[in-house]
Order: C-alpha cells, then structure tokens, then sequence
C-alpha cells in the first residue's frame, strides 16, 4: 500500500538529529510523499533549499497564527512575491488560518484573508489551519471566496461543518486525533462521508497519535493513523488505502 504525509513539518529542529532514519522508516511502511508547509517568511524562503535535499518533500510557502509577529504584516507582500517567483516549485499556499489560542484575532483574520487571494491569483489549494475557530474561518471564506479549495488541516468537527467545507472543494486533514475515543464527532465524520474527502496527514514533530503521548511524533505513525481509519470504515483496507493516496495526489496535483 502507498501513502502520502500530506502535513509533516519534517524541516523543524525536534527531527532534525534523526530525520534520514525517520524518512526512510517512513519509506519503508509505504509512506512515498511528505507535504511539508510553510510557517514564516524566514522558514518558508528555507524550504527551498530543504526540498532540493529531500526530493520526496513537496513544499508550501505561508504565515502560521501562531508564528505571527507585529512584522508579520509586513511579510506578507514579501511572502506572496516569494510565491509567485516560485510557484512551479509549490504545491499549496499555507500553513495559514485562525487559531482562537493565538493573540490578536483581527491581524489573523486579515492575513488569512490575504493568503485566500494569493492562493487564487496563483491557482494553488490552501492549508488551512484552525483551533476553535470555524466560524471565523467561515467569516473569511464569505468575505474571499477560496476557488481552488484545499485542506482543512488536523480537521475536528461535527458532520455539518465537515460538509460546509467539503462544498468548498475542501477536503479534511485526519491526523492523530482519530486515535483518541474522546473525539467521537470527528471519528463519526471519518467513518460516514466518502473517502475521497480525505487525506491522511501527521502533523509531525506534532500531535502525536495515542499511545505515543509525550513522544516526538513521527511519519511512520500515518501507518497508525490508517489502521485506525480502517477501523472506523467498512471497505477493505487496499481499498481504503488507494482512495487516501488518490485523494491527497488530487488535492496537491501530484
């Protein structure tokens, strides 16, 4: 079976010591492709750089919340000219989003925004990231309308908002947090909506799946991830396994 990380942050310092033997486990579970995303101006620049050591890395330029500073303002022009300079080189705009833990709602809202209309001007999907916040992302949406979708990263939520987003041309990140009972909205989502609406991600060095709490997450542990996607659904896990790949090479054209 084949897969693809389709969020991993496989650039950050906590992988680093170790990164060749956890992208080659990776590999050697059938994990083909890492989406690795941006998070700043200085790290997204970086990337570049990153992508042409690990040619099974596909990379994305953008602002995260929770790495925004007064300067973020400022960076962001400088991002979007980044982006388009490079945009053969990109497969999405992000990460960007609201987080509601974050401060200053107002700037997050106004620089998401701003990644909606650089996501459409260069016809690219986003990754979009949220935390207690799909109403404020719903705001953005009305006000920029998305036109080539993307995916809602790390996806938590009822069926409704799942739906919302899936008409958008959106399709649902299901990482760790399936792993959990306590996520029984989210579980319920995965186990109902067709598969094609999904892609299966890690978010490493980040969220790690049960068991594994406390530890640096891994891309190895999509694999956990998918047996607990299999779990949740009724079709034969080759199946299941060939729609999420197929999913995530439609979602980032690969």
């Amino acid at each position: 079976m084949r897969f693809i990380d389709s969020h991993c942050h496989l650039d950050f310092d906590e992988l680093a010591d170790n990164l060749t033997e956890y992208m080659s486990d990776a590999k050697a579970s059938g994990i083909e492709r890492f989406v690795v995303p941006g998070i700043s101006l200085t790290q997204s620049k970086s990337l570049l750089a990153f992508q042409q050591q690990h040619p099974s890395c596909h990379i994305a330029f953008g602002l995260h919340p929770y790495f925004l500073t007064e300067r973020s303002v400022e960076d962001m022009p400088h991002l979007a000219a980044l982006a388009a300079q490079h945009k053969a080189k990109l497969i999405a705009i992000g990460e960007c989003g609201i987080d509601s833990h974050c401060d200053d709602l107002a700037l997050q809202q106004v620089l998401f925004k701003e990644h909606i209309k650089l996501a459409n001007q260069l016809g690219l999907p986003l990754i979009v990231h949220h935390r207690q916040s799909h109403h404020l992302i719903a705001q953005a949406f009305k006000q920029v309308v998305p036109q080539f979708g993307g995916v809602i990263h790390a996806f938590s939520g009822s069926r409704q908002q799942a739906e919302y987003y899936i008409k958008l041309g959106f399709k649902l990140g299901i990482g760790g947090t399936i792993t959990y009972a306590r996520a029984r909205k989210t579980r319920d989502v995965v186990s109902s909506l067709p598969l094609s609406n999904f892609v299966l991600e890690t978010d490493a060095p980040s969220m790690p799946v049960y068991g594994f709490q406390g530890q640096i997450n891994v891309p190895v542990r999509l694999v956990d991830i998918f047996e607990q996607v299999c779990q949740l659904r009724t079709e034969p896990p080759e199946v299941i396994a060939q729609a999420l790949y197929k999913s995530s090479r439609e979602l980032f054209s690969l």
